[in-house]
C-alpha cells in the first residue's frame, strides 16, 4: 500500500537554517537590553518569511522556520514549570554567541553538552506555554505547503536533568521521564490541532548507547544503559501514541552538531535491532554522513513493507562547506539499498545547519548548494 503524503517523501531536512548575521545581531542587542522582546520578533518574523520562501523555491517538501526563534534547538522545551534551564543558556549565549564553549575548537570534538548543562527539576513538570505552538503558528501564516516542527526527545530530555539533585520531587529518572512525556504528549496534541504537518523528535541520546565514553560514564553512575535504551524507546513511542494518522512522524539520531563539532562516536550496530525495530515513526532520520556512524548493515534490522519506516539517510554534512556530488550521493544509497528496499529510503542533511544561533562552518550558499544537490539526488534515484 502507498505510503500517503509526507510519510513518503524522498528529500527532508533536520529543521535549522543557518541565522542571517542580522538576525544574530538582534538575538544578542535583546540579550544585553538594547531591542526590546516585540522588536526581536519582528526581526525573527522578516527572517522566517524570507527562509520560507527559500525553502520552497528550492523544493523543500515540508518547510520548518528554521528553528529561527531559538538560541540553540533545545529551547522546544523551554516554558515548562518546575525544570529551569533557560536563564543559563541566556547568560551562555552572551558570554559565547558562537555557541562554543572554552576548551572546544569549532570543527573538531566537542566536550559532553550534556553533563556540563545538567539542571535539577525543582517542582513537578508543567506546561507553562507551548513554545513551539507559537513557532507554527507564525510558520503556517507564511508557508504555502506543509509545516514541520522539530522537539527534543524526551530521552534527551531526561539525560539533561540532575536526577540525584531532584530527589525532592522525582524519586528516580523513571518518574522524571514519565512527566516528560505528558507534557510532550500535550504539546504534540496541541500543535497537531493547529495544524502541524509533521512533528520531529530530536534524539542524539541514543547515540550515547553506543558510544564508549558515554556508556563508561553511564556505569560509573549505576545505570544500566541496556535499560535506559528501553526506557528511551518507550518514551518515545509514547510521546507520539494516538498521532498515527492525524500527522506525520519523524525521529532524528545524531552524533552531535554544535558549530561543526560532534560529541559522540559509534555505529549502530549495537542498538540496531531494539531501536530500529522498536521505534513506531513513520520517518527515521539517521545521521549518515561520516564513518563514525559505522556501515548500512545495521539497517537489515528495521521492519520491511509499508507497515515499517521510511529511513532518511543523512548523507549531506552540514559540518563544512564542500558540497556533494550527486554521482557519491547515489552511490552510498545504492550501498544503503543493499540491505533495505530503495523504496523504504530517502535523503537529508546528517542534522541541522545551526543547532545553535551561532550555526556550523560553511556559508548560505554552501547550505543552499547542498539543499540543491540532494533535491537533484532524489530526482534521479525515485523520479
Amino acid at each position: 500500500m502507498p505510503r500517503p503524503g509526507l510519510a513518503s517523501a524522498r528529500t527532508d531536512h533536520v529543521g535549522s537554517f543557518l541565522r542571517p548575521e542580522t538576525l544574530k545581531a538582534a538575538f544578542l542587542a535583546h540579550a544585553k537590553g538594547r531591542k526590546s522582546k516585540e522588536e526581536l520578533r519582528a526581526d525573527q518574523d522578516a527572517a522566517i518569511r524570507a527562509l520560507v520562501a527559500e525553502q520552497t523555491a528550492h523544493g523543500i517538501a515540508a518547510v520548518t522556520d528554521g528553528e529561527y526563534r531559538r538560541l540553540n534547538w533545545q529551547v522546544s522545551f523551554s516554558e515548562v514549570t518546575g525544570w529551569d534551564l533557560w536563564p543559563s543558556t541566556w547568560a551562555s549565549f552572551v558570554k559565547a554567541p558562537d555557541n562554543v564553549m572554552p576548551g572546544e575548537t569549532p570543527g573538531q570534538k566537542g566536550g559532553d553538552a550534556v553533563v556540563s548543562f545538567r539542571t535539577p527539576a525543582t517542582a513537578k513538570l508543567a506546561l507553562a506555554e507551548n513554545f513551539p505552538l507559537g513557532e507554527l503558528k507564525f510558520l503556517k501564516s507564511v508557508a504555502k505547503g506543509p509545516a514541520k516542527i522539530t522537539l527534543m526527545g524526551p530521552d534527551r530530555v531526561c539525560q539533561m536533568c540532575d536526577i540525584p539533585a531532584s530527589r525532592s520531587v522525582y524519586a528516580d529518572a523513571d518518574a522524571f521521564l514519565a512527566d516528560v512525556v505528558a507534557v510532550q504528549r500535550r504539546m504534540i496534541d496541541e500543535l497537531i490541532d493547529a495544524g502541524c504537518d509533521y512533528i520531529q523528535l530530536d534524539e542524539p541520546s541514543y547515540t550515547g548507547y553506543v558510544d564508549p565514553p558515554t556508556l563508561a560514564r553511564m556505569s560509573a553512575e549505576g545505570q544500566d544503559p541496556l535499560a535506559a535504551l528501553r526506557r528511551a524507546i518507550d518514551a518515545d513511542n509514547a510521546a507520539i501514541a494516538g498521532v498515527a494518522g492525524r500527522a506525520t512522524t519523524g525521529l532524528h539520531i545524531c552524533r552531535g552538531n554544535r558549530a561543526s563539532m560532534w560529541h559522540r562516536e559509534g555505529g549502530y550496530d549495537p542498538i540496531a535491532e531494539a531501536v530500529f525495530g522498536g521505534l513506531k515513526f513513520d520517518r527515521l532520520l539517521l545521521e549518515y554522513d561520516t564513518s563514525r556512524a559505522g556501515g548500512f548493515e545495521p539497517l537489515r534490522y528495521v521492519p520491511r513493507g509499508s507497515h515499517g519506516p521510511i529511513v532518511v539517510l543523512g548523507l549531506v554534512t552540514t559540518k563544512h562547506g564542500a558540497v556533494e556530488t550527486v554521482d557519491e550521493l547515489r552511490r552510498r544509497i545504492d550501498d544503503a539499498a543493499r540491505f533495505l528496499p530503495l523504496d523504504q529510503l530517502a535523503i537529508s542533511p546528517q542534522c541541522g545547519f545551526a543547532s545553535g544561533i551561532g550555526g556550523n562552518m560553511l556559508t548560505m550558499d554552501e547550505q543552499w548548494r547542498k539543499i540543491d544537490a540532494l533535491v537533484e539526488t532524489a530526482r534521479r534515484v525515485w523520479g
